[in-house]
Order: structure tokens, then C-alpha cells, then sequence
């Protein structure tokens, strides 16, 4: 009998993305560790879901199934355990995430040139690298991105493709002591052919703050170039793999955007340095305007507290949570399994889980960390805390970022002034 046999085709992936998913040192106190715990910045809540589910629903609606994400070593453990865990995969089930780990402090944290450097071996085909703190928004299909990257580097070669977008921000403002929100980047950019021409570094601004230098080159080529000073970088880049190769010749880059990028647009416009580099050198550009949707990247505290503003219409309770007689909560988020005890008044805060919050106390535009507590008739201001902190009975405190060190210090300063002043014989024996 003869049978026909059909040769299997091997199907070569497309993209891979590359999420990453730092410290989040602009995020502390928040992202300070509890105790011997990590708190990743990856899992921060925004409307009660983690920050990570965001970037990880974009890639699964675009069909898109193998996910590299990237954090430190201390991160893995708890990362780990909510990739696997139920909710988590029943979310993201066609989707293949390899954990991988880079060994970096919170004080000495590696830039993303290096970070692609590290991982380069891992990364065989054209690349999507994402923010782990970008949240898109539906009219921003993650799809139109690589549809404008497949068109460029089929027609020209193209071999990135970036987005940036508008950010109207919220008119309530945040205290000083919270660090200030992500300031727009000026760019320069060819409406009408979608490419990026220069961008603002910090070497040009230390050069000159108040004047924007271009070349005459780019003017003559480009003349109906566009310039703006009200855009915000997403740090979602499409990548062909020659990516990799350039940075691997460029070693002293550490930063996409501050370095790499900067370079790589001047070489558009200078033929006798773009000669050097065996690739073709384009940067495609989609820009996203405010009206269009709400994006926004949650680096900052700030942004933070506008993200969950944004997508709770007035409160959002989580689950096992309970809230005592008499208690008012206005536009609101409260993580799960937490305490609101009597004749508690909060409002425009965020509470992570496992919060307690005793009687009487009053939140106002707070952000309060995982486990922490705050004592009876106390009353909070614009403050954020670290995981675990402890407030005390009737105290108040105006827009502060409250750590563990400082309040873990009260009590072994208090005991030392009872030693002091309850016999100096005891000192004076112990120096003899």
C-alpha cells in the first residue's frame, strides 16, 4: 500500500518578547523589602491586579506565545510562584514565560543595554522589548506596532520600531516628597515616514538646557520634520536581532534611550559613519495621543497612584477583605484580606494586602504598603509606607515616605533614654 506522507513544516518563530522587570527604586518605599522578603515592583497591584498581567494580556491578544522575563535573583522566588500559580495560568495559558534571573543590587542595578547583552545568547529571532510597568491602552493593539515594524524593514530596512505617547497628567497633584512624575523627552521625529530623527539625552541637555541643536543634514533631508517636547517614551521597542550585534560593539552603552538610541538616529543622516556597520540603520516611530486612550508607564509614585485612580470608577474592594460598621471609603483600592475597622475614613488611597486599620483613623491620598498598620485615631496625609510599617495610636503625619528603618529605630531609642535615666552607677561600672 502506498501511503502519502506530508513533510512537517517547521514553523520558525517570529518575535520573541523580552519583558523586564527591574527594582523599582522610583517606586520606594513601596518596593522595599518585608523583613527577609522581596516586594517586586513586577507585582505591584493596579486595580487589585498584579502590574505584571498588564504587558503579559498585550502579548497574549497579539498571538504572540514565547515571553523571556527578565528579574533580579531576589525577585524569582515570588514571581515564580504567581507565573504558576492558578489565576495566573489560567489567564495567560497560550502564552510560554522563561523566568530568568540577573544578579544586581538595589543600589547598583544594570542598565538595559547590558541586560540584552547578558541575554543575547537567549535571544535567536527579531525581539519585542517591554517595560513590565507599561499599561496600553485597547486602542493600542500591540499588533499595530509589529504591523508598522513588518511593513518598514520590508520597504526600507527599518530596524527598530519605537512608540511613544501623550500623557495628560492628573490634575491632583502629589507632594514633593514623593519625587516627581516622568517628564516628556523632545524628540524629533518625519511624520511622513513614520521616522524617529533625533532624540534628547542628557548629554545634550548638560551641553545646552535652553537650545535644541539639529544638523542641517537632517533638516535638508527631512524638511518637514516635526519636533515635540510633549511625548513620553514607552520603552516598548520592536527589534530586529541585529539589535543584539550593535550592542555588542558598543559596549560602553548602558542605557536604550539615554545612549543607544541617540546614537543610532544620527546615524540615519550620516552616510559616512553609517557605512561602518554592515545593517541598515532606521528607527520607525508610532505615536499614541492621549485622546486616543489612556497609557501610561507606573515608574514613579506618582503614576502609581494616578494608574489605580484611573481604573477604579470609585472603590475597589479585593477579596476577604473586611470593613467595620460606620466606615467611609471614596475612590479607593483596598487589597485583599484587610481590616477597616470602625468609623474609619478613607479616601483616594491605596491599600495593599493584608492592611489593618484600626478605628478611628483617617487616610487621605496615601498609598500604604503590604501588611501595614495603622493604630487607632491616626490620621495619614498623602503618605506612603514601606511593607510591614506600623503607625502609631493618634499619631499624624503629613506627606511622608515612611520606612521600616525609621520606625523600627523609635523603639530602640526610647529604651536607650530609660537606660540613660534610670542609673548612671551602671555606666559608671561598666567603664571601670
Amino acid at each position: 500500500m502506498n501511503f502519502d506522507v506530508t513533510p512537517v513544516e517547521v514553523v520558525t518563530r517570529e518575535f520573541v518578547v523580552v519583558i523586564l522587570a527591574g527594582f523599582g527604586n522610583e517606586l520606594l518605599p513601596l518596593t522595599g523589602e518585608h523583613g527577609d522578603e522581596p516586594c517586586p515592583k513586577a507585582l505591584l497591584p493596579i486595580s487589585n491586579k498584579p502590574m505584571l498581567d498588564y504587558p503579559l494580556s498585550w502579548v497574549e491578544q497579539s498571538g504572540i506565545k514565547d515571553v523571556l522575563l527578565i528579574c533580579p535573583s531576589s525577585h524569582r522566588p515570588a514571581i515564580s510562584h504567581y507565573i504558576h500559580s492558578q489565576s495566573s495560568s489560567a489567564s495567560f495559558s497560550s502564552v510560554h514565560i522563561d523566568l530568568q534571573t540577573f544578579d544586581e543590587s538595589q543600589e547598583l542595578s544594570a542598565g538595559t543595554c547590558s541586560v540584552l547583552r547578558h541575554f543575547a545568547n537567549r535571544i535567536k529571532e527579531d525581539f519585542i522589548l517591554i517595560p513590565c510597568d507599561f499599561i496600553p491602552p485597547p486602542s493600542l493593539p500591540l499588533s499595530k506596532l509589529l504591523n508598522k515594524f513588518r511593513t518598514d524593514t520590508m520597504s526600507d530596512g527599518s530596524i527598530v520600531t519605537s512608540c511613544w505617547y501623550e500623557h495628560n497628567p492628573d490634575k491632583q497633584t502629589t507632594p514633593d516628597e514623593w519625587g516627581s512624575p516622568a517628564q516628556p523627552t523632545p524628540i524629533v521625529w518625519d511624520h511622513l515616514t513614520g521616522t524617529l530623527l533625533y532624540v534628547d539625552s542628557p548629554h545634550e541637555t548638560d551641553k545646552n538646557s535652553d537650545e535644541l541643536e539639529l544638523r542641517m543634514t537632517l533638516l535638508s533631508r527631512y524638511p518637514q520634520a516635526k519636533l515635540s517636547s510633549r511625548l513620553l517614551d514607552s520603552h516598548v521597542y520592536v527589534c530586529k536581532r541585529a539589535v543584539l550585534d550593535l550592542l555588542a560593539q558598543k559596549t560602553r552603552f548602558d542605557s536604550l534611550r539615554e545612549d543607544f538610541f541617540p546614537w543610532l538616529c544620527k546615524l540615519q543622516y550620516q552616510s559616512t559613519k553609517r557605512e561602518k556597520y554592515a545593517t541598515s540603520i532606521r528607527i520607525g516611530i508610532i505615536i499614541h495621543r492621549a485622546d486616543d486612550g489612556f497609557a501610561i508607564r507606573v515608574n514613579n509614585l506618582p503614576a502609581y497612584l494616578e494608574a489605580n485612580r484611573h481604573f477604579v470608577a470609585d472603590t475597589s474592594i479585593g477579596d476577604f477583605t473586611r470593613v467595620e460598621e460606620k466606615s467611609t471609603i471614596k475612590k479607593s483600592t483596598i487589597g485583599k484580606h484587610c481590616v477597616i475597622g470602625k468609623m474609619v475614613k478613607i479616601v483616594g488611597c491605596v491599600l495593599l494586602d493584608h492592611c489593618v486599620i484600626s478605628d478611628g483613623a483617617k487616610l487621605d491620598g496615601c498609598i500604604l504598603g503590604n501588611s501595614t498598620t495603622v493604630g487607632s485615631k491616626a490620621e495619614l496625609v498623602r503618605c506612603v509606607t514601606q511593607a510591614g510599617y506600623e503607625v502609631k495610636d493618634n499619631e499624624s503625619v503629613r506627606h511622608e515616605k515612611l520606612d521600616i528603618s525609621d520606625w523600627a529605630a523609635q523603639p530602640e531609642d526610647s529604651e536607650g533614654d530609660v537606660e540613660d535615666s534610670t542609673g548612671e552607677e551602671e555606666s559608671d561600672e561598666d567603664e571601670d
